[in-house]
């Protein structure tokens, strides 16, 4: 049984690679953005907006972190989440734990390139979400999202292709 966790700040390449993953290893693949996400559009707000709203309420992340331990309990399943690994880790559950980072503009452009918008607007957003994210995990789980040392794998993104990637992530889990 394999089970993966694949975190990272937004543009770092994990949908991306979580995707590819599950057509290499033929196994389920669950993002816990989309439900953070599917959540702000019940409450009719934007992400930043929601994740202004989650600061003041964290039985919403509560709610999304238990989501995420049962996936994680069942297996075979790679879980693509920013504190997916932390999950993981805090709840003794086994799983390869894989964080990519890659450098703030070249994240920016990569999510301009996907998602349209302007350069200096996306970037105001993303620092404003990650700010919040970090603010919210510190508050509520003790987790410092610049830790990254409960990871298994680390892989700076900036300057690979997905394929590169790919290979780095096959050859550590299969050894």
């Amino acid at each position: 049984m394999v089970t993966i966790t694949v975190s990272g700040a937004p543009g770092s390449g994990t949908t991306t690679i979580s995707k590819l993953l599950e057509k290499k290893l033929q196994i389920k693949y669950v993002y816990a953005g989309e439900i953070f996400r599917d959540m702000a559009q019940k409450h009719n707000m934007s992400l930043e907006q929601f994740g202004a709203y989650c600061e003041k309420n964290p039985e919403i992340d509560k709610q999304l972190d238990d989501q995420q331990k049962k996936i994680l309990k069942k297996g075979n399943v790679i879980l693509e989440g920013r504190i997916s690994g932390w999950l993981a880790y805090r709840n003794n559950i086994a799983a390869t734990k894989i964080f990519l980072q890659a450098d703030l503009d070249i994240r920016v452009k990569r999510i301009v390139n996907r998602e349209q918008g302007n350069l200096d607007e996306r970037k105001k957003e993303i620092v404003t979400r990650e700010q919040s994210e970090k603010t919210r995990y510190k508050n509520y789980y003790d987790i410092d999202l610049n830790d990254i040392s409960v990871y298994d794998l680390v892989i700076d993104t900036s300057d690979k292709t997905p394929d590169d990637i790919l290979t780095i992530i096959m050859k550590n889990i299969a050894s």
